[in-house]
């Protein structure tokens, strides 16, 4: 069964001193500022629709990889990722980096990085981000 997640974003004011509130509907966890200076330099305790981007991403490809490892045999204890998504302003998203470390008994260096490797091309959020360079780092704990 298909399943259909909702946000929503109020927007006021011109790009460059204007700012919104991006709402998560289907979860409820509240609303976050956004706002350009917040996407374009530092954030200030605001978010960015990048820093969405690296927070689906990373928790897809963590299910995809615990997903992908339990299928062979040999489950995850522990997976941590982190997702770096670069934003250059005038040319959009430039790359995504992700950095996983694991701690799954019985799989050694080279198993680990080809099921992450496979986990980066087939999880959901890396097929739909196809037109950006990721890139992957992985290593076990």
């Amino acid at each position: 069964m298909a399943t259909t997640r909702t946000a929503h974003t109020v927007w006021e004011g011109e790009l460059l001193k204007g700012s919104g509130t991006v709402t998560f509907d289907s979860s409820g966890i509240g609303s976050q500022p956004v706002s350009w200076p917040s996407r374009a330099e530092a954030a200030n305790g605001k978010t960015s629709p990048e820093e969405l981007i690296a927070a689906a991403h990373s928790s897809c490809f963590s299910m995809a990889l615990s997903h992908s490892l339990n299928g062979a045999g040999t489950p995850p204890t522990r997976l941590e990722t982190r997702a770096d998504v670069t934003f250059q302003p005038g040319e959009g998203i430039t790359g995504i980096h992700l950095t996983v470390v694991g701690e799954v008994p019985g799989l050694d260096e080279d198993g680990f990085a080809a099921a992450a490797e496979d986990a980066k091309k087939n999880c959901p959020v890396s097929q739909a981000l196809t037109g950006t360079t990721i890139t992957l780092r992985a290593g076990l704990a």
